[in-house]
């Protein structure tokens, strides 16, 4: 899979890409990443690449010409503007884009990017949540990690990325434990060293319900008040 990075900043990717299963991805050549300088693109002998907005108002918003340029060679690419007017980003979004052979992200900055860009020149435009920051390129980096993951070979066993939040009936993963069974007074849940597999299948389950009822009440919009199922 290869993946481009539109970015006024490329260095910002540099470190996080060098370590993790991401790096180990890179360096085995299941993924390429290639950030993308947009200022590279921009205008006149100062690389403009934003200019005041029409109409009047704060900050300045990103032109549509540099990154005309920049998305022009990639074309046969699925283009993803991140942006927080975006659908609000979901698994099934991600898992969407592993089975893509190119993705490309687009960083905005500044006051915002011209809105002819997600009219004409993308084909989806995402949103990391509910939440501003100064531009797209942190988003970038959790949609690589989140896609890069998913890739066949990329993580030792896949069955633990098939078992984790947002999976199968949509609920967030139960409270997970490990070695010492007690610690300074805590104890792990006795049905968890019981080696009676229905049990904790039955607890783990319950788990998922009881956690996303208190965390994430939205997502049990398909389950009645009784947490008997679909």
């Amino acid at each position: 899979m290869r993946i481009a990075v539109v970015t006024l900043f490329p260095e910002f990717f540099a470190g996080p890409l060098g370590v993790g299963i991401v790096g180990r991805a890179i360096a085995d050549g299941v993924v390429a990443v290639e950030p993308i300088d947009l200022r590279a693109h921009g205008l006149g002998a100062y690389r403009q690449v934003d200019d005041a907005p029409f109409g009047g108002g704060a900050g300045m918003v990103m032109m549509i010409e540099p990154l005309a340029r920049a998305l022009e060679p990639l074309a046969a690419t699925h283009r993803v503007l991140l942006s927080p007017a975006g659908e609000p980003l979901r698994q099934p979004t991600l898992d969407r884009w592993a089975e893509m052979p190119r993705l490309t992200l687009v960083c905005g900055r500044y006051e915002g990017i011209d809105e002819r860009v997600a009219e004409h020149l993308v084909d989806e435009e995402v949103s990391l949540g509910d939440f501003v920051l100064a531009g797209g390129e942190a988003a970038a980096l959790a949609i690589i990690e989140g896609v890069v993951r998913l890739l066949p070979g990329v993580v030792g066993n896949p069955e633990s990325t098939r078992q984790e939040s947002f999976r199968g009936e949509g609920l967030l993963e139960e409270p997970q434990y490990t070695r010492p069974a007690e610690f300074a007074g805590w104890a792990v849940p006795e049905v968890l060293l019981s080696g009676d597999h229905a049990r904790i299948a039955a607890w783990r389950r319950e788990q998922r319900l009881r956690r996303t009822r208190e965390r994430r009440p939205d997502l049990l919009t398909d389950f009645p008040e009784d947490g008997s199922g679909r």
